[in-house]
């Protein structure tokens, strides 16, 4: 097997770098992860100012139909394009619509659905966010008690979801309701298709550990969801939903986030602290930070992998779920040893004067704690894998 790229995707890797240092801010270093992207009211208007430069180079949506906005590119591109934007952390990419909803009306949408919804996607037009989780549903996702009552000429939706991501940024939410009480919870699902500013929906913040709000909870009364808005057929919501996760879990931003708090440590530590530390305290810190180098090209393989496969029209499910455990808790141990590295510099946020690396590995260390559960937790992903990959019993 040939882990090397072309020289045709090295050719496009480095076009994406030249753009980069063309249009950010000069001297950009970019937040610790993609979270603050939506956090913050800068990030995300210089976000809606790169958006059509980058749909302009068709980056958006390269792996679509032409028709649509698309490139028909393949998706090693696509996880090429991925890994150079979460690298530097660019904002600019609304991802629940580029990687999520548009994929999905794409596969099960319907004609006038596509026109609607996926150009506007592909022109950085518009931001989505997912109606999935609930407070009585979030692993066992099935379990889920928002409704949507078929009124004849609509839906009346009525419920609540939670740990909505960047629902306050949103246009559009794609929403997981039960639209048939009578049958087994993983039957009588659907998926909707909801404009944010129809009557009913109430949006309110959650904040995080750091005091960031990328979260929120969301509340349906009485919504009136056209029926043209329904994703394929009333009740196939779960099959749609399935295959519309292994999306969310393969993605390889949780990599490259940690590969750049990683090489950003290794800098620092080549510049500030041999000085200062005996030789056998360097040596110990050489050898955390080369394994966590060595964890990173592995965690980075994995996802490669999940893109070549879906490349050849598979779901690559145990794939996808082995990839988001090893990503998310890739994430935790960089940034737990990047705290070791710093000692007490690193309790210090980015507005202390004596901050480290502008505050980036704490900030980076919070964050990182729940990317084990958001996107299924990985006690999930290894029942997945165990009886979706594996063939083992259920115990």
């Amino acid at each position: 097997m040939d882990f090397a790229f072309t020289p045709e995707e090295e050719a496009f890797r480095q076009e994406i770098r030249d753009f980069l240092k063309q249009e950010l801010p000069e001297g950009w270093v970019g937040p610790a992860s993609n979270e603050e992207l939506l956090e913050r009211d800068d990030l995300f208007a210089l976000g809606r100012k790169l958006a059509p430069k980058l749909a302009q180079k068709g980056w958006l949506t390269m792996g679509w139909p032409k028709e649509y906005g698309g490139q028909e590119r393949s998706h090693i591109a696509q996880t090429i394009f991925r890994e150079e934007m979460c690298y530097n952390v660019v904002p600019g990419i609304d991802i629940s619509g580029t990687a999520n909803v548009g994929p999905t009306i794409l596969a099960y949408g319907t004609e006038e659905q596509k026109k609607q919804h996926l150009l506007p996607i592909a022109r950085g037009e518009v931001v989505w966010c997912q109606g999935f989780s609930e407070p009585e549903a979030g692993s066992d996702l099935a379990s889920l008690r928002t409704r949507a009552d078929d009124m004849g000429d609509h839906f009346l939706l009525n419920g609540q979801k939670v740990w909505t991501t960047g629902g306050h940024r949103a246009d559009w939410m794609y929403v997981l309701a039960r639209t048939d009480l009578d049958a087994p919870k993983h039957e009588g699902i659907s998926i909707l298709l909801l404009d944010l500013k129809t009557a009913g929906v109430e949006i309110r913040p959650l904040h995080n550990i750091i005091g960031g709000h990328v979260f929120n909870e969301v509340f349906f009364d009485n919504v009136r969801v056209p029926k043209d808005n329904l994703v394929g057929r009333k009740n196939q919501g779960w099959a749609i939903t399935t295959s519309l996760l292994n999306l969310e879990r393969s993605g390889v931003d949780r990599v490259a986030n940690s590969r750049r708090i990683l090489d950003d440590l290794i800098a620092f530590t080549r510049e500030t602290l041999p000085a200062g530390l005996i030789p056998h305290h360097v040596d110990l810190i050489r050898q955390k930070l080369g394994g966590m180098a060595i964890e990173c090209e592995v965690a980075r393989l994995l996802c490669y992998r999940v893109a070549w496969l879906q490349q050849q029209g598979q779901l690559a499910t145990m794939e996808a779920s082995a990839a988001k455990i090893f990503g998310s808790e890739l994430m935790q141990r960089v940034s737990s040893t990047g705290m070791q590295i710093l000692g007490l510099y690193g309790q210090l946020d980015g507005v202390s004067p004596r901050s480290v690396m502008q505050g980036r590995v704490p900030h980076f260390y919070q964050s990182s704690r729940g990317r084990t559960i958001s996107a299924g937790t990985n006690e999930i992903q290894r029942t997945l894998i165990a009886t979706r990959g594996l063939g083992l019993p259920r115990g």
